[in-house]
């Protein structure tokens, strides 16, 4: 899908056609529609189209009469019947007179702007525009950290009795997140690098103000990213701590039961041996059954106190 939009006396509107100050938003683009705005503006198809390959990294090329800028932006994937984050490119193209945009999704990092919720913000101005939507990336990355850290939060509340398996498996979910977030962070910190040095179009004192904050941003969520990613080892460390215990807590009183049990086994498999009856206690006694079965039960309440005392159970 291709749409045309352009900003008059701060409000956005669509264009039909292409022309000087407009924004080309390409959401899913089929190869038809790239083709075809790569013949329009005078860019290769390929720069157009690569932000639709998921493997692609972040960069910004220089090429002539325009330039490519790639960065990673955090998304929200269906995993194991789950809502999972992850990071896929957003592509960014500067020409003399227009800027276009391309991503697989239509992401809520450009749905600000056309929903009027970005101040200052005009399709004329691009590289401000640029930095308007770096920023926003940022702000993105930061506030899906902190719904990471709430989904780690309610599950380090849940640590003890109600500890399952299911629990580990979300947080290395969780820290698997984390290493994208901090990878494509990273490489965005590279192109914000560059771009400080980018001549090409003209920059406003405010414009490099902005760049300021948002190579700031980035840095503060980068950050964060690696704060809970050591949050998230410690929430591991101890979730595997409390099962582990809980397992031997399991076999200290399975190993109690069995000493336990163990001692009118070994009682009745004496007294069951074909010797003479002479030599068995209590064989001619009156009662003498039940006699040995009071001392068996004795000596398993002497082995009940010793094992509770020593708090094996």
């Amino acid at each position: 899908m291709v749409k045309y939009w352009k900003t008059d006396d701060r409000l956005i509107h669509e264009e039909v056609w292409v022309n000087n100050g407009v924004w080309v938003q390409m959401i899913n683009p089929t190869v038809a529609e790239g083709q075809e705005i790569a013949e329009k503006l005078n860019v290769d198809i390929e720069d157009v189209l690569a932000a639709l390959d998921e493997e692609e990294s972040s960069r910004i090329e220089m090429q002539d009469g325009y330039t490519l800028i790639l960065v990673d932006i955090p998304t929200i994937e269906i995993r194991h019947d789950k809502e999972s984050y992850t990071t896929i490119p957003l592509g960014i193209i500067l020409t003399q007179d227009e800027i276009v945009t391309v991503c697989t999704e239509d992401t809520p990092v450009l749905q600000a702007f056309l929903n009027n919720r970005v101040k200052e913000f005009s399709t004329k101005k691009k590289l401000r525009f640029v930095y308007q939507i770096l920023y926003r990336i940022s702000a993105l990355y930061q506030s899906d950290l902190r719904v990471i850290d709430k989904k780690r939060t309610e599950i380090e509340e849940r640590v003890g009795e109600d500890t399952e398996d299911v629990d580990l498996i979300a947080l290395h979910e969780l820290e698997s997140t984390l290493v994208y977030f901090a990878t494509s962070l990273r490489a965005n910190g590279v192109v914000l690098d560059r771009l400080t040095r980018y001549k090409r179009l003209e920059q406003y004192p405010e414009d490099k103000e902005l760049l300021g904050d948002v190579i700031v941003e980035n840095k503060q969520a980068i950050e964060m990213t690696s704060i809970y990613r050591d949050i998230i080892n410690g929430t591991r460390e101890l979730m595997s701590s409390v099962i582990d215990n809980r397992l031997n807590n399991v076999m200290k009183y399975l190993t109690s039961i069995t000493l336990v049990m163990a001692i009118p086994t070994i009682i009745s498999g004496i007294y069951g041996m074909n010797v003479a009856a002479e030599w068995m206690p209590f064989a001619k006694t009156p009662h003498g059954f039940l006699i040995i079965c009071v001392l068996i039960l004795i000596v398993c309440l002497i082995i009940l106190f010793i094992l509770r005392k020593k708090k094996m159970l």
